[in-house]
């Protein structure tokens, strides 16, 4: 495997995030991510391979704007039409495993919570801290690794879907993982780094063979001649294809913060989160701002009682400068907090270093109406509603933060050098 390197340095050691913004905003061009599209053509035509495509939340709302259509137009049905033309074997969808993330990653604060205020332990770690941006991973190793631990120990929706297509996909497919290609499409060139990652192989194999971004499948879109406008409205293949609102809205700032509290919430009072629609806006991020918030909680479930009259208190950035800002004052004891969400890119992964170009500010605020317009417009909105995910736990997984799912779904991180 051949990495990118800056200077003499391997791109594992250098102080860069891979997000990719350089790609975004390089005036002649002249900078590009690196291209899997003939490799990803190559898998599609081996009859010996099984290739499995999955994607993101935020192309859906971008990929229409690299072939010729307006800007935050939603284009989900012939996204997934152009997928299947283009030969892949199954098409699939990265909103499935945002859903798991939430199911994981809530259970997991719910436990950081009890340990704290029930256990008195000591050393656990608080606030938790998201880990779905590849780009914001890479920047705590380098410059807050005393924070590593904070971090939600549950991988990227990306890499547990990938970890999954070659365990329980392949299971209920009767396929050997070896011949499974794993393919995502995302919005984000740090993505293709998160992949290579050597943490990133609990499959038993590497678990996403290669991540084509929003532009990369694009021009495949046009190598196969295709119509996108023309194309008719299909949905996700089934399996791990079902999704909700709430991981739709992983596409924006605060999205996750917003999917994990309409669980959470839920999971501890047995009510729906006290706001209209289930919108839960204070969490609800712009480009470039730190957005602070909190939700009380009143009333909860008996398993839950110490957790009642709790003010949960959270905070929303997105780009690396806020989140520096963020991540010193807790250091320096400005700020608590139980929960945090950053997102490297601008406005999130809507802005990500993968999307189309030009990917400006008003083109930004556009992906995001139409984000909130698609989970407006899903039948379930709560990640722990995904009939998909109950049928994963039932029939694979077992049970949250249980021995399986530690296994395939969740990772720690080390403490990188600053070149």
């Amino acid at each position: 495997m051949k990495i990118s390197t800056f200077f003499e340095h391997s791109l594992f050691e250098v102080v860069c995030t891979n997000c990719g913004q350089c790609v975004n905003r390089c005036p002649t061009g002249a900078l590009v991510e690196r291209n899997y599209i003939d490799l990803v053509w190559d898998a599609i035509y081996n009859p010996a391979k099984h290739v499995v495509v999955q994607t993101a939340p935020a192309v859906r709302i971008a990929l229409g704007e690299a072939l010729g259509m307006a800007p935050g137009k939603i284009v989900t049905g012939k996204m997934v039409a152009a997928l299947k033309r283009l030969g892949f074997d199954s098409v699939l969808d990265t909103d499935f495993s945002a859903d798991l993330t939430i199911i994981e990653e809530g259970n997991e604060l719910l436990s950081r919570l009890k340990k704290a205020l029930v256990d008195k332990d000591p050393k656990v770690s608080l606030p938790m801290a998201t880990s779905c941006s590849p780009g914001w991973i890479k920047f705590i190793e380098h410059t807050f690794p005393e924070y590593l631990f904070n971090l939600s120990t549950c991988k990227s929706p990306q890499q547990m879907f990938g970890a999954l297509s070659k365990t329980y996909y392949a299971q209920k497919r009767n396929l050997d993982a070896r011949n499974i290609v794993s393919v995502s499409i995302m919005p984000c060139t740090a993505k293709k780094f998160e992949a290579d990652r050597p943490e990133m192989r609990s499959s038993g194999y590497k678990d996403v063979d290669y991540v084509l971004t929003t532009r990369e499948l694009a021009i495949m879109i046009r190598q196969a001649g295709l119509d996108f406008e023309a194309l008719p409205d299909e949905q996700f293949d089934s399996i791990m294809g079902a999704s909700t609102g709430a991981a739709v809205i992983f596409g924006t700032t605060g999205g996750v913060m917003e999917a994990a509290l309409r669980t959470v919430y839920e999971v501890v009072t047995g009510k729906e989160v006290p706001f209209n629609g289930l919108n839960i806006t204070p969490v609800r991020g712009s480009e470039g701002e730190i957005k602070e918030a909190s939700i009380k909680i009143t009333q909860t479930k008996s398993e839950w009682k110490f957790l009642e009259g709790i003010e949960l208190k959270c905070v929303v950035a997105n780009g690396l400068a806020n989140a520096k800002k963020v991540m010193q004052d807790v250091r320096d004891g400005k700020a608590k907090y139980h929960f945090i969400e950053i997102m490297a890119c601008p406005g999130g992964c809507l802005g990500g270093g993968g999307q189309p170009i030009p990917t400006n500010k008003e083109i930004r605020a556009k992906r995001k109406q139409a984000i909130y317009e698609e989970d407006m417009g899903m039948p379930i909105r709560k990640s722990h509603e995904n009939p998909d995910v109950i049928t994963l736990y039932k029939e694979f997984l077992g049970h949250p933060l249980g021995h399986k799912s530690h296994e395939l779904l969740h990772t720690h991180y080390t403490q990188r050098k600053r070149y």
